[in-house]
């Protein structure tokens, strides 16, 4: 590495959303989601969000919001996800009621 490289971390998006199990359910049977992953821009991180959730078997998507991580969080409910996004995966923490 020369002297003008300089070692940048990945950028970690955060998105917001919520899902439903089953295409005909009812708003209020949402739940909520963050993910956390690394992506090259916005639309990949939207992109990829929407594979995992699919994957997971989730019908149905909505996604609120999309920012980028200012670094390791302090709260563990996202610690590991956070480790997890680094990893090249992508992270789903889902909130019930």
């Amino acid at each position: 590495m020369n002297d003008n490289e300089v070692e940048m971390e990945p950028v970690v998006y955060i998105v917001i959303g919520r899902v439903w199990e089953n295409e005909d359910a009812l708003p209020e049977d949402a739940i909520t989601i963050h993910a956390l992953l690394t992506a090259p821009d916005d639309d990949d991180a939207v992109r990829k969000t929407l594979e995992a959730l699919q994957g997971q078997g989730y019908a149905e998507a909505e996604l609120d919001q999309i920012g980028v991580m200012d670094g390791e969080p302090d709260d563990p409910v996202h610690e590991g996800a956070y480790q997890d996004a680094l990893a090249g995966n992508v992270a789903i923490v889902t909130f019930t009621a």
